[in-house]
C-alpha cells in the first residue's frame, strides 16, 4: 500500500510495477487493488525516496493467494511449501521421481512474463485438459485452489484474485499428445489478454536424446532449443 501521507506524488514508482497497477491520481501514487497481484516489488524496489510504500505483513484469504503465487519470498506454507508458482516441477525430478520414463510432464504456464491472470480464467484454460480425463499434479499448489480436480473447477472465493503466473500440470502418455496439444489450441482460444508458454518434460532416452521430439514436430509445433535440465545429482535418488 501507498502511504498518501509520504507521497509527494513523482510518479518514479510507475514503471516498477509489472502489471501497472500503479498510476497518478491527483496529488499522489494510487494502487489498483483489482490490477495489484502482491508481487512486493514496488516495495522492494526502493525506488520511492520518501519510503511511501509499506507491505503488509499478512493477508486475509483469498487475497493472500495473490502474493503466494506473485512473491518469490513468499511460501505456499499451506500446501506445497514451495516458493514463486510452488511448484518443483522438474527441477528436482532426480528426488521427487514425478517424471518417469514413458510419459510426457506437460505444463502450461499462464501470465508471464509480467502480464497476469484471475484464476476465473485459468479455470477456462485448464478445462479443455480436463475434458480429456487428465489428473493435475497433487503436489502443484495451483491444483489445491481446485474445488473439482476432475473437472478443473476452482473454489468459487478465489476466482477473482489476480497472480502474476500460475503453472496447470499434469502427466500425459505419449499416444496422447495430438489430442493435449489440440486441447493447448481450445485454450488459446479462450487467453484474451494474457499469455502463456507450455512446456514438455520428458526423461531423456540413454542415448542423450530427447523423445517426442518429433512427434511434437509431426503436429507442427516447433519446440525452443532452450531447456530445464536436470543432471540428477541430488540424493536420496528416486527410482524413476
Amino acid at each position: 500500500m501507498i502511504d498518501k501521507e509520504l507521497c509527494i506524488g513523482c510518479g518514479d514508482c510507475l514503471p516498477v510495477c509489472p502489471v501497472g497497477a500503479i498510476r497518478l491520481e491527483a496529488e499522489y501514487a494510487e494502487i489498483d487493488e483489482e490490477m495489484c497481484v502482491e508481487c512486493g516489488v514496488c516495495y522492494r524496489a526502493k525506488r520511492c525516496t520518501v519510503e511511501a510504500f509499506k507491505q503488509a505483513p499478512d493477508l486475509p484469504w483469498p487475497r493472500i493467494v495473490r502474493r503466494v503465487f506473485s512473491d518469490p519470498n513468499a511460501a505456499h506454507s499451506t500446501t506445497t511449501g514451495g516458493w514463486g508458482r510452488g511448484t518443483a516441477e522438474m527441477k528436482s525430478n532426480d528426488v521427487t521421481g514425478r517424471y518417469k520414463r514413458g510419459t510426457i510432464g506437460i505444463a502450461v504456464e499462464v501470465g508471464r512474463p509480467g502480464v497476469g491472470e484471475t484464476i476465473r480464467n485459468i479455470e477456462k484454460i485448464a478445462a479443455p485438459f480436463a475434458r480429456l480425463g487428465v489428473e493435475f499434479e497433487p503436489l502443484n499448489p495451483l491444483t489445491s485452489l481446485m474445488e473439482d480436480t476432475k473437472k478443473a473447477i476452482f473454489k468459487e472465493d478465489v476466482k477473482n484474485e489476480r497472480v502474476l503466473s500460475a503453472i496447470i500440470e499434469f502427466l500425459i502418455e505419449p499416444s496422447r499428445l495430438e489430442e493435449v496439444m489440440g486441447a493447448l489450441e481450445e485454450s488459446s482460444a479462450s487467453t484474451t489478454g494474457t499469455v502463456f508458454s507450455v512446456s514438455m518434460i520428458n526423461r531423456l532416452d540413454p542415448d542423450g536424446s530427447i523423445p517426442n521430439m518429433e512427434a511434437l514436430k509431426k503436429l507442427g509445433y516447433r519446440a525452443s532449443p532452450n531447456a530445464k535440465i536436470n543432471l540428477g545429482l541430488g540424493r536420496p535418488k528416486a527410482d524413476a
